[in-house]
């Protein structure tokens, strides 16, 4: 299974260094893939959730183990012309495809081999439900390993 840690939290949620990308080299060294926030605002990239906070060269996107959330619409349009960055578009939907065709599915949600389960301590999934999918994202994702 696939574990990806959100934000690049491996052990709870930290809003001080979430999407920092020091704090995701981090989680990436520690064997994890890492979903990230991403903002492009006025032709340059930034990590952040809430509000472009960490400007960022587009390579940075390409890293293996990254999972480039789209924050608004104009990353989304950018990091689709690069096929080297893993991305998608999310904010409340059931499901959505990413560009690797994985099910990034929210949480609550019927699970499938092709789903990541995005933050399982919010759902009321079974770890036996969780384990057949191909991944989890979670601010625990120590707790999977």
């Amino acid at each position: 299974m696939k574990l990806i840690s959100h934000r690049g939290n491996i052990d709870g949620p930290n809003l001080n260094y979430e999407n920092n990308p020091l704090y995701i080299i981090d989680a990436l060294t520690s064997g994890y893939d890492v979903e990230v926030d991403v903002w492009f605002v006025d032709d340059d990239f930034f990590l952040g959730h809430d509000k472009p906070t960490y400007k960022i060269e587009e390579s940075f996107l390409e890293k293996d183990g990254l999972w480039c959330h789209s924050k608004n619409i104009e990353s989304l349009e950018k990091m689709l012309l690069n096929k080297n960055i893993h991305c998608f578009w999310h904010q409340e939907d059931r499901f959505t495809l990413t560009s690797k065709n994985f099910i990034w599915t929210f949480p609550n949600n019927i699970l499938t081999k092709n789903s990541i389960c995005v933050l399982p301590e919010k759902s009321n999934h079974s770890y036996d439900e969780i384990k057949i999918c191909h991944g989890v994202c979670s601010d625990f994702i120590k707790n999977y390993a």
